[in-house]
């Protein structure tokens, strides 16, 4: 009772005090309230939405379904509600661009050795308290989103940089659904690959449209559980398992899939035998399958780095049930990280780390010894980017 009592007298003493004020001063204080103004340059209308009876909108480009009133942004900070419609707010903006290793996406299997113009925005439209990108993905300052490039601008940078692809990557790329596809139309006038980084967390219709222009996907399956998915993403397990198979079995994208393996949270035996069984049933035996290592991060700094053991048990896991090409990841394991032929052996890509040091296929992807191909898009030798990591200014490649 003393509590609520004093609660009284304050607000009362607040609304006093908000009477008494000055006019000028009580606009001020309703202007720091007011619905958020979005940059005009950097936002731009989006179609995946509808209106509700309440008069918010909801944005409908993942299961996320967010509600939004006017000026409001959805959780994944990018989206929003501008004069009641769904807005991108980060088009044409992003974190920062990189050149990276294919490998490091990761993709082993798609033109390996080569370089990837790599770059992200902000926001994310998951909730992983392991997020190793936190500072870009969780970012809530406009800061972050420093470095603005039109498509063309990204695509003519990747052709004078000699980068055979673009990743979309860092955060995910759906949540800056409009501007990935602006970037991946003008990449392939230039005939540039466009490479998503990404959860796999949207709903049927914008994936259609997203993976029309897409090349390759590496997509996280986080865990194999809806309470993983649940408590520790923010999301649900579903949808996830959705797009691997759209992705498989309906589109001509290039699939990669990683798992991080965090201890005592997804990594033990029953879960990895029963991912990659599901994996080789729904998905068949030819997708690579990376299985990386947590660094404690984010939100669960309280728990141990995975022990590389940990990713060479899961590894074998996803070889004995039939998985031909799983992988090891943020360790150095050179058997872990190497491509095999699954029909008789021979090493057929060695790795040590991003840099390829061995190669034994042919111009058609075939294993030099056998003849048997191995799944993915080659070409008739290695690139030769190595392990380096260049960051780029876009604003030095002005078509």
């Amino acid at each position: 009772m003393p509590h609520s009592r004093s609660r009284r007298v304050f607000l009362r003493k607040v609304s006093r005090q908000w009477v008494a004020a000055p006019i000028a001063c009580r606009q001020n204080l309703l202007a720091m309230t007011a619905p958020e103004a979005f940059d005009p340059q950097s936002t731009v209308a989006t179609h995946y939405w509808h209106k509700l009876e309440d008069g918010r909108v909801q944005c409908d480009v993942c299961p996320r379904f967010c509600k939004m009133h006017e000026g409001q942004r959805g959780l994944c900070f990018v989206r929003a509600n501008q004069d009641g419609a769904v807005v991108l707010t980060s088009h044409g903006r992003s974190s920062g661009y990189c050149i990276d290793p294919i490998e490091k996406k990761p993709l082993n299997h798609y033109l390996p050795g080569t370089p990837i113009l790599s770059f992200g925005t902000a926001g994310c439209n998951l909730a992983c308290k392991f997020c190793q990108n936190w500072d870009i993905s969780k970012s809530r300052e406009w800061d972050t989103l420093a470095d603005a490039a039109a498509p063309e601008a990204v695509a003519f940078a990747a052709l004078r940089l000699g980068c055979r692809s673009v990743a979309y990557t860092y955060n995910d790329p759906v949540v800056f659904l409009e501007y990935a596809i602006d970037v991946a139309r003008a990449c392939h006038k230039h005939d540039i690959k466009s490479v998503a980084v990404t959860a796999g967390y949207m709903t049927p219709e914008p994936r259609r449209e997203l993976y029309q222009y897409m090349d390759a996907a590496n997509v996280d399956l986080k865990g194999f559980t809806e309470d993983f998915y649940f408590k520790i993403c923010g999301g649900h397990l579903q949808p996830v398992l959705d797009t691997l198979v759209y992705l498989k079995h309906e589109t001509r994208v290039w699939l990669e899939i990683t798992t991080l393996l965090i201890p005592g949270q997804n990594d033990s035996d029953e879960e990895i035998d029963r991912m990659t069984r599901w994996g080789v049933t729904h998905l068949g035996p030819d997708v690579p399958w990376h299985f990386t290592a947590f660094h404690p991060d984010w939100k669960m700094l309280d728990l141990p780095p995975t022990p590389p053991a940990t990713l060479t048990r899961a590894r074998r896991i996803a070889m004995d049930n039939g998985v031909r090409y799983a992988y090891t990841g943020n360790v150095r394991d050179e058997e872990g990280g190497s491509t095999y032929c699954h029909h008789c052996g021979e090493k057929l890509i060695g790795r040590d780390g991003y840099k390829i040091t061995a190669w034994s296929l042919d111009s058609g992807g075939k294993c030099r010894t056998c003849g048997t191909g191995c799944a993915g898009l080659f070409e008739a030798s290695a690139g030769t980017w190595g392990a380096r990591r260049q960051p780029v200014r876009l604003k030095d490649f002005v078509a």
